[in-house]
């Protein structure tokens, strides 16, 4: 599949990284580096605009070695973007941890994903199928 970008970075298009990689790294297009502070959260702009066909969103994901080592996640994660949204694609990146972290400018700091979806119709009913489950939720099958 074949989708329209506009990159105004000075930074490489996302790419998958292994043959068998579901993601594409997005890095961060800044003029000075962010320092995120404790708890802190930031919007961290890519410099990339897309074009999506409709039926297909992009969803923006952490990165798992900055989650793990360093306690930087996607705050809205997965972000959506819509096949309509024609803006710069921006991160929501939060500092979990208790040190500052600093973003630079061409870091990677959130994976693309590019999904199919589809479109519901409500059908609004009375009452809807038994299961075994039930209303069960929140832990109710248990832990092991």
């Amino acid at each position: 599949m074949q989708i329209k970008i506009i990159n105004t970075s000075a930074h490489p298009l996302p790419n998958y990284e292994t043959i068998a990689s579901a993601g594409m790294d997005l890095r961060a297009n800044l003029a000075e580096p962010i320092t995120l502070k404790s708890l802190e959260r930031t919007i961290v702009k890519t410099g990339l605009f897309i074009e999506l066909p409709i039926g297909y969103e992009a969803q923006v994901r952490p990165r798992s070695g900055l989650a793990a080592k360093k306690g930087i996640t996607v705050l809205n994660s997965p972000g959506t973007v819509d096949a309509d949204y024609r803006g710069e694609i921006g991160v929501i990146l939060v500092n979990l941890s208790k040190d500052d972290f600093i973003i630079e400018n061409g870091e990677r700091i959130a994976q693309l994903i590019l999904a199919k979806h589809e479109r519901a119709e409500w059908l609004e009913v009375t009452e809807l199928s038994e299961t075994s489950r039930g209303a069960g939720g929140f832990g109710s099958t248990g832990v092991k």
